[in-house]
């Protein structure tokens, strides 16, 4: 089984660009002709934020235009940058589950994994959230299949990277979230986004994985913490998941850059 991640998008106005550089709408188009070339195709792609640079409809409606392409399903989580009711409104089908207190949370089935998908977002917030409300679901979503080996995904990583877009913006919850999965041995991945950079953790001992930015603007990574935050822009990228009944889930970082020669080893 095979299944792909991108992430942070941030889909201005058509014609418009972030920061006045970022070409966000031709690089989620590059993105999605990748992930359309593929061989074997991926049979399914998660989002994991940032779909929208500022929640607008407009931007909303100009993503889904873009993802509208692909040759596969999209299942979406919402991210600080985007507005729970455009999000709905623009991909009614990707967007597909409310919860208990608006959340845009969901669930559902692909070959022998459970997708748990976490709307981590406190509005008008940078950083991730995990409530009671939140807690609550995502037990009884682990209760319905307990035996099922589970990928949580959901656009806030809720651990410190070491870079000011974790480690200032916060997670809180970040504890709570931890206990359960500490308590449901069934989760195998963690899945996240926002820091539009490639990196690894773990959760209570459960790998945790951040992909880079589909939009192209990547984190200028700084460990000191002390220079403001920045970013290089780069070729669109995204994640190539397979699972596996041996290694259990193999993680592969791509770039969108087209057709690219191959060297034969001498």
């Amino acid at each position: 089984m095979l299944f792909a991640q991108i992430s942070d998008t941030h889909i201005a106005a058509p014609g418009e660009r972030p920061h006045g550089v970022a070409p966000v709408g031709e690089n989620l188009a590059r993105a999605v002709a990748c992930l359309n070339r593929l061989d074997p195709r991926p049979d399914f792609v998660l989002l994991t934020g940032d779909v929208t640079n500022g929640g607008a409809l407009e931007q909303a409606r100009h993503a889904a235009r873009l993802l509208d392409d692909l040759d596969m399903p999209c299942h979406i989580v919402p991210g600080n940058h985007d507005d729970r009711k455009t999000l709905a409104s623009a991909f009614p089908q990707q967007v597909v589950g409310q919860s208990p207190g608006g959340f845009l949370n969901q669930a559902f089935d692909a070959g022998p994994l459970r997708f748990i998908g976490l709307d981590s977002t406190t509005p008008g917030q940078p950083g991730g959230a995990f409530c009671e409300a939140r807690a609550a679901w995502l037990k009884e979503a682990l209760a319905e299949r307990p035996d099922a080996p589970t990928v949580l995904f959901l656009h806030h990583p809720p651990l410190k990277f070491g870079v000011l877009e974790t480690d200032a913006d916060g997670f809180d919850g970040a504890a709570a979230l931890a206990r359960i999965v500490a308590h449901n041995r069934q989760i195998v991945r963690i899945l996240c986004g926002h820091i539009h950079l490639f990196a690894h953790g773990a959760l209570a001992g459960v790998p945790l994985t951040c992909a880079p930015a589909a939009s192209g603007m990547r984190l200028a990574l700084d460990l000191t913490r002390r220079a403001p935050s920045a970013f290089h822009l780069d070729d669109p990228a995204l994640l190539l998941h397979k699972w596996t009944d041996d290694a259990g889930l193999v993680t592969h970082h791509l770039y969108a850059r087209g057709d690219e020669p191959a060297h034969p080893f001498q």
